[in-house]
């Protein structure tokens, strides 16, 4: 009789332990988690998520994977700043916006989040869809337009069910994971 209810304590004990080191892991992971998936520049996602309607999530998990929050970020292609624009792009953005301002500006986190999430706006104005979306803001619109309109690309829908270019389907794998990311760890 002892030894049933010794093992019976010992299994108690043990069930115990592991929840609380699960609940510790847990809260653990979560943490590491919200240090490698930040909520950067606050106040400028918020204001132009609303501003132009695009939700937070997204221009947080385009700013990880673009610069991963840096605001000096270069691309070898040339890209600049947090949500890494190109200066051709920007100065065509500032003028849909009826701005002119120096291409030096997309060193500015303010200035970058501004055109980048108006960008994403344009860009799903136009898509519809958020992983045409992030195809269209690495290839380019122009691209993303061909390959929703080629039946190897795209759905009856025109929805992309492939993309052609490797270094585009990593990068929306790459976005969308992010957004996963972010709407777990934020809501």
């Amino acid at each position: 009789m002892k030894n049933a209810l010794r093992r019976t304590l010992a299994a108690i004990l043990i069930i115990a332990l592991s929840i609380g080191i699960g609940f510790a892991y847990d809260r653990i992971r979560d943490r590491i988690d919200r240090r490698l998936y930040p909520r950067d520049y606050q106040t400028y996602v918020e204001r132009y998520s609303t501003m132009y309607g695009v939700p937070e999530h997204i221009i947080y998990a385009v700013i990880k994977v673009e610069s991963n929050f840096e605001s000096n970020a270069v691309s070898n292609a040339g890209a600049v700043g947090l949500m890494q624009l190109m200066p051709d792009t920007f100065a065509w953005l500032c003028q849909r916006q009826n701005e002119v301002l120096d291409a030096g500006m997309l060193y500015d986190p303010e200035t970058n989040i501004r055109y980048g999430v108006y960008y994403l706006s344009y860009l799903y104005n136009e898509f519809g869809l958020w992983n045409s979306v992030f195809a269209a803001y690495n290839a380019g619109p122009t691209r993303v337009r061909d390959w929703t309109a080629d039946t190897r690309y795209a759905d009856e829908n025109g929805a992309l069910a492939a993309i052609p270019y490797d270094e585009t389907r990593a990068y929306v794998g790459k976005v969308e994971e992010a957004v996963e990311l972010y709407q777990k760890l934020y809501g």
